[in-house]
């Protein structure tokens, strides 16, 4: 007898739901960053607005690369309802087909009153034995596909619950994608700005953005650094061959990189699988004090976790900074640290 198996509810109702709260925000942070003037403004001011811009695109990054992998898990439990569905289609099939030709032999045998037809049968045992398997038969299929018919459109409505939080989710994205181009529109123009700014402005504002902001630069000397080895450094030499590469929003690799895709791809080539997110990635193994840190480690920036780098030992992390900057080191400290983890 068939069996079926209702989509977990975790995938759909609260996966998603989560998914589409954290974009709604997104989209809602973003959209008032539209109303943000890029007028010129004094050099302060300036580097202040590209430092907000740049936190912003990167929050929208993350909200982005969340409802994609929520996407694709999904489309996998959409694709595997519509196989139950397809499966159960075809037993539906066979016993319909089974039940029409016993449909016709009951029939026919009915066709006559059953005294009669005991009356003129040859073997009136026989004809007793087989009347009565029939009846079985058919009162044992007949509940059968009744069960397996309400099967059918248990699966039924749990496809098109499935593809309607999945179209959801995709009109979510959407509008991330909306808001990502403005926010790329008012990067251009903070960039815009910075180019007009004198050269010494420009080299203090990039000195500021690699510069330890947390009161942690110049502290190299309290991480007791070890050699990376295994996994962390299978993962540590694949970022190190990653220097250079442009940022670009929402990839992982390995022409180019956003920051948690970046720290993905990294380890991926040692073999180990990670979230995409660097909010998921900062709960991707063991948390360990950063006086603790060790090559390998990830680092995760801000207090939403939207940043994230690896730790390579010596105060320093490899990170995908932001659009226009390529994969580079930079102080560990050079934004306020969440947290270290331990893959």
């Amino acid at each position: 007898m068939g069996s079926h198996r209702r989509l977990a509810p975790s995938g759909f109702d609260r996966g998603a739901t989560c998914a589409l709260s954290a974009l709604s925000a997104a989209a809602a942070a973003l959209g008032a960053l539209a109303a943000v003037p890029a007028s010129a403004a004094p050099h302060e001011d300036t580097r202040a607005e590209v430092d907000r811009l740049y936190a912003e695109a990167e929050k929208a990054t993350e909200a982005y690369n969340e409802a994609g992998e929520r996407a694709d898990v999904l489309r996998e439990q959409v694709g595997a309802a519509r196989d139950a569905i397809a499966r159960q289609q075809g037993h539906i099939n066979d016993l319909r087909e089974e039940l029409g030709s016993l449909a016709g032999a009951q029939y026919r045998s009915g066709g006559l009153d059953p005294s009669l037809a005991l009356l003129f049968s040859d073997d009136p045992d026989d004809y007793l034995d087989k009347a009565s398997v029939l009846d079985r038969i058919t009162a044992h299929q007949a509940g059968e596909l009744k069960e397996l018919r309400g099967a059918v459109r248990e699966l039924a409505q749990d496809r098109t619950e499935a593809a309607r939080k999945l179209a959801d989710l995709e009109a979510s994205r959407k509008a991330v994608v909306r808001h990502k181009r403005t926010v790329e529109d008012k990067l251009a123009r903070a960039r815009q700005l910075l180019n007009s700014l004198p050269y010494a402005e420009r080299a203090a504002w990039d000195r500021a953005s690699r510069s330890g902001r947390s009161g942690l630069s110049g502290l190299s000397g309290i991480f007791g650094d070890v050699p990376a080895s295994g996994r962390a450094g299978a993962a540590l030499a694949a970022a190190r061959s990653a220097l250079g590469r442009p940022y670009v929003w929402g990839a992982n690799g390995p022409s180019g990189f956003d920051c948690s895709g970046l720290v993905q791809w990294s380890y991926a080539q040692a073999g180990v699988a990670l979230p995409r997110t660097s909010q998921a990635q900062a709960h991707a193994g063991r948390r360990v004090p950063l006086s603790q840190a060790r090559p390998g480690d990830i680092v995760t920036y801000r207090s939403d976790a939207s940043h994230v780098g690896m730790y390579v030992g010596n105060g320093q992390v490899i990170h995908a900074p932001y659009p226009g900057a390529p994969v580079r080191y930079d102080p560990v400290g050079m934004m306020p640290v969440s947290s270290v983890t331990r893959p």
